[in-house]
């Protein structure tokens, strides 16, 4: 595929994107408390726009001060700006809000100090939006901001099990802010831009559906057995994964009680298998909340020798993870997409997910891997069962999943953005 600038016309007018990602790096390692598809997205849609010639600088909150400010790891010319605001140090994101003004004038000062004219303001979470809005103020009405949420408030609520869990009334307010604000927004799915207009009252000619890509040339088939080599894992034996942040709403206590009834009730079907949790900080002294729990459900269940907290994971890594899976597992209660389920798909991987969000519409049901009911161990541990047990369904799933992954790449979708963006600067203009 011919990725030059030539297949956009009038695409030279969007020559630099200010891109937003306040509370977390691209840069980061995945798995963490803060990090997950968000920076994927930010990381991969950035290098892909410097490959069509679209200069982009990512801000985002400096929070390590040995860090250097300005790192280059995007390629293409895109860069990583780290802004000072509040300490330099991780710290809740509930706590980043006090700091948006003193961050919003740090990207001021830096872009004053480059003699930097943005054609583009794109935010990611509520967070960056905000700061988005401040930056339209000083920049002016014609540098456009185009918004995407990644997560709603709304919809974590309604999840919530309870009051730890739930969106502060802080964070819903700012998202319908940002919505009022936006020139454009970004919808994963044609459900999130449901949830927008039911929930937010936000204008449909505001919202725009474009789907999160994947990088095909990090993500694609390799044999199961060079991936096992890889990663120090025997050839006989069998791996059951989940990859993501280590939070209640990717519902992995439903993933442990399925494989507690398979261990029960088909235990043959469990040898030589492991079940791979990526994601968090299982070793810390202080684990946290959700940590703690999902261990001590581990003991509870009888299946401390069949399931391993891995930690969080370098994405250099997460292929052959995915490869060497004999499926994927996202029991989530809520996503808003679902791109660790694109990239397992990528690679042949079949995925059992929660048909929930996006996941309902990322995964085929019957296609490319299958649905469950969230929060439903007995149909998750009938479908994982299935999979175990039917190798030629399982070859079916994993083929139909690859090239079904395929039109997601990421040249495809970065061209949809930029002509989003020309339109939004072309109607910011007039």
């Amino acid at each position: 595929m011919d990725n030059s600038a030539s297949l956009l016309p009038g695409r030279e007018t969007i020559q630099r994107v200010a891109m937003l990602s306040v509370h977390t790096c691209p840069l980061a390692l995945l798995g963490g408390k803060k990090t997950g598809g968000m920076n994927v997205y930010v990381r991969d849609a950035a290098r892909e726009l410097g490959r069509q010639g679209v200069q982009v600088d990512v801000f985002t909150r400096s929070q390590d001060d040995c860090q250097p400010r300005i790192k280059h790891d995007l390629g293409n010319g895109g860069r990583v700006i780290h802004i000072p605001a509040g300490p330099e140090k991780p710290i809740p994101v509930a706590d980043i809000s006090r700091y948006l003004d003193e961050f919003t004038q740090g990207v001021v000062q830096f872009a004053q100090a480059e003699g930097n004219h943005y054609d583009i303001i794109h935010s990611h979470y509520w967070l960056s939006g905000l700061v988005a809005e401040q930056l339209q103020a000083i920049w002016g009405r014609q540098v456009p901001i185009v918004h995407m949420f990644h997560t709603l408030g709304h919809m974590k609520n309604r999840i919530a099990l309870n009051e730890q869990e739930r969106a502060p009334q802080a964070r819903i307010d700012g998202e319908k802010q940002v919505i009022r604000a936006a020139n454009r927004i970004i919808a994963a799915t044609p459900a999130e831009l449901a949830q927008l207009n039911w929930l937010y009252g936000a204008r449909m000619d505001k919202v725009v559906i474009i789907p999160p890509g994947v990088d095909l040339e990090r993500f694609h088939p390799i044999p199961k057995a060079e991936a096992k080599a890889q990663l120090g894992i025997p050839h006989n034996h069998r791996i059951i994964l989940f990859a993501g942040r280590i939070e209640p709403l990717k519902g992995i206590d439903t993933l442990l009680q399925a494989m507690a009834l398979i261990q029960k009730r088909q235990p043959a079907a469990l040898d030589n298998l492991c079940v791979a949790i990526i994601g968090g900080d299982p070793w810390a002294d202080d684990p946290d909340d959700e940590m703690a729990r999902l261990q001590a459900l581990r003991r509870e269940l009888g299946i401390h020798d069949l399931v391993t907290f891995l930690g969080s994971k370098d994405q250099d890594s997460l292929p052959n993870y995915y490869a060497a899976a004999e499926m994927v597992v996202m029991p989530s209660h809520y996503e808003s997409f679902g791109l660790v389920a694109l990239e397992a798909m990528a690679m042949g991987t079949p995925v059992i997910a929660s048909e929930v969000g996006g996941l309902a519409f990322v995964v085929r049901d019957g296609e490319t891997g299958f649905h469950v009911p969230s929060r439903d161990p007995e149909a998750l541990a009938e479908k994982i069962y299935a999979l175990l047990s039917d190798q030629d369904c399982w070859l079916r799933l994993g083929h139909q999943a690859y090239y079904h992954a395929r039109q997601y790449t990421w040249p495809i979708i970065v061209q949809r953005i930029v002509r989003m963006y020309e339109a939004a600067l072309a109607e910011a203009q007039g």
